[in-house]
This record gives C-alpha cells, structure tokens and sequence, in this order.
C-alpha cells in the first residue's frame, strides 16, 4: 500500500509522540530507497590535500521513500507531493576507473561539460531513515488510514557511488576528446622554451622535438609598430593643466566677490590700500624722461671725475727750489761723517 507522509519536524509529529493512548509505531535506522527529482547536477573537485579529485553534486526535492521491507499495515512506499518533498543533497564519488572514462572522454578540454539528460528525472538514491506510523482509529470509518511521518539520514549530504547507487554517471558523458581545447593550453615565448629546455636538459634535441624551427619562426617574425603616444598625451596634459587653472581662477573670482569670505576682505581693505598707495607714489615720482636725463647728468660727472684723477696722477712734480737743495746736501754730508766715526770706533 502507498500513502501520503509527513516529515518528522511536522507539528503533528510531536503531538502525536506526546498523545498518551495512541497507537503508534517507530522504527529507526530503516534502510530505504529514495526517489529524488534532479534538478541540477554540477562537476565539482575536492581540495588540494585530494589533489582536486572531481565530483558531482546533486540537488532535488525528495518525491518518495521505499523502505527495504512493508511497514505495519502494508504500507510499502509513502509519497510527497511536488512542492511538499523536502531538499535533497547528494555527492556523487568516481572510483579510479571512472576518472580514466573521464579523462578518454576529454575531461581536461573546455568542452567537457556535465550531460543534460540526467537532470529533470527521478533517481533511486539509497539512504537510511527514521519512521513514525500512526494507527488509523479503531472505528472502522471510511478513508481512516494510517499516517506516516519520515525523517532521513543526513539528508542533506547524500554520499553515493556507483557501488552503493548502482549509477555509472561516467558512461553518460559525451566524449569531446577530439572537439575541445585543452583547459591549460598556454602560450610559450621562444625565451621562455629555452629557459625550460636548458634547466630541464631535455634527453632528445632540439632538431628531434623540433623546436629549433618553432624558435627561429618565433624570433624572426615582425614587430609591431607602436603607434607614438608621447605627443597626445602631452597635448592632453596641457588640456587638463588649462582647465584646472581657469577653474581655479574662477573659483578665486567667486570667492573675492563674496562677502564674508577671506579673499573678499583681502579685496576690500589689503588689495585696495595697496593699490592706492602704489597711485600715490606713482603721481609724486618724477617722469620718465626726467629721471632718465637726471641719471645721464651723474654718469658724465662720474666720468669727468675718473679722467681728472687719472691727469694728476700722469703730471710731472715740479723742480725743488734751491734752500730744499741746500737741505738735503747737508742731510748727505752729515749722514757720511756719521759712518767714519762708526768705522774708526771699530778699528781701536
């Protein structure tokens, strides 16, 4: 017999466990079969420590529960409506064997994908649950059937295989071994495959790998011009440089014609008295032209003075007269008997 079920968090669950009288029956740790509509099936990998080994990970609403043997009153499947069923979570594991399909299959091109197919089907999932059946009353009424209320094991992280599922999901995928391009293709520069090659000191010759030619090819193919940049953005620079500068004036102009701001009192009272006394000394000062003549008029005195001390210094001294000659002829005879009375105070 199949009947409609309720899960174990249902309200009525717990009023039932808590009802004194009522015949009930609760069975734990029942093997069972789940049927589970798929709604979406992802390739997914483990971490690092499980060198990235791939899975897949399922998700569906549960859609019936098939226990391994009759629960009282013969019930043999108890159902869910759509929308009534609870998340399913489900991790598909590959065996080694599996992986190999995989990887034959082009598991390492970007065309691999997950196969359509197995989504938007009810699968056979195998999972262990908990049961709680409630006995229809004693009265012998119509349409009083037992009620069964259902809570599975880890519902929510399925672990599978295809041991314990009995689904082999690598023969599934198609095989894009011939139409995909490899996930880690990279592009090598000639520098880069000689840096490799010398460091790993390859067995075999560049003439047997040929890779001399890939190189030569990849040396000697053209360079493309840069187009020059330098003159633009200069230009542009000086764009921006103007831009700023007249926003900055006419931020400055704003803020004088202001009142109460600091370049407006600025304006007001420093600029204006600064400029009135630059009027001032301008209105006193002497014009152009005068202060011009008067500053030629000093450089020619100057100069008149520069020659007159240059004659002196070329006129010849005048003749001494003949009391100054007199003079120094007996200054000269003095000075030459003072040396012999020297010699002869020497001599004794």
């Amino acid at each position: 017999m199949r009947t409609a079920g309720l899960t174990m968090n249902d309200v009525w669950a717990h009023r039932v466990l808590r009802e004194r009288g009522v015949e009930t029956y609760r069975l734990e740790g029942m093997t069972a079969e789940l049927g589970v509509m798929v709604e979406s099936l992802d390739l997914k990998h483990r971490g690092k420590e499980e060198n990235y080994r791939p899975y897949l990970h399922m998700t569906g609403e549960l859609r019936s529960v098939t226990p391994a043997r009759a629960l009282p009153f013969g019930i043999s499947q108890v159902t869910y409506s759509p929308g009534q069923g609870e998340k399913v979570d489900a991790f598909y594991e590959f065996d080694d064997h599996q992986l190999v399909v995989l990887a034959s299959k082009g598991y390492f091109t970007s065309g691999f994908a997950v196969p359509e197919q197995v989504t938007g089907i009810e699968w056979e999932l195998p999972a262990t649950a908990d049961m709680l059946v409630l006995a229809p009353s004693g009265a012998q009424t119509e349409g009083d059937v037992p009620v069964v209320f259902t809570q599975i094991h880890d519902i929510g992280g399925l672990e599978i295989d295809l041991e314990s599922s009995g689904y082999d999901l690598a023969g599934y995928f198609a095989d894009h071994s011939k139409d995909g391009v490899p996930r880690a293709e990279a592009v090598v520069d000639a520098r880069g495959l000689k840096a490799r090659s010398d460091a790993i000191n390859s067995l075999f010759t560049e003439d047997e790998l040929g890779l001399d030619t890939e190189v030569k090819q990849v040396v000697g193919a053209p360079v493309p011009e840069v187009a020059p940049v330098a003159d633009g953005m200069s230009a542009r620079l000086q764009q921006i440089e103007a831009e700023i500068a007249a926003e900055r004036e006419q931020y400055q102009a704003e803020r004088a014609s202001t009142e109460g701001t600091t370049e407006n009192l600025y304006r007001e009272r420093v600029a204006a008295a600064l400029q009135t006394a630059e009027e001032q000394e301008e209105s006193f000062a002497p014009p152009v032209p005068a202060r011009e003549a008067q500053r030629d008029l000093n450089l020619d005195l100057l100069e008149l003075e520069e020659q007159e001390q240059e004659s002196r210094q070329r006129e010849v001294k005048p003749a001494p007269s003949l009391d100054e000659r007199k003079r120094q002829v007996a200054q000269h005879a003095a000075d030459l008997d003072f040396g012999e009375d020297g010699e002869q105070s020497l001599g004794s």
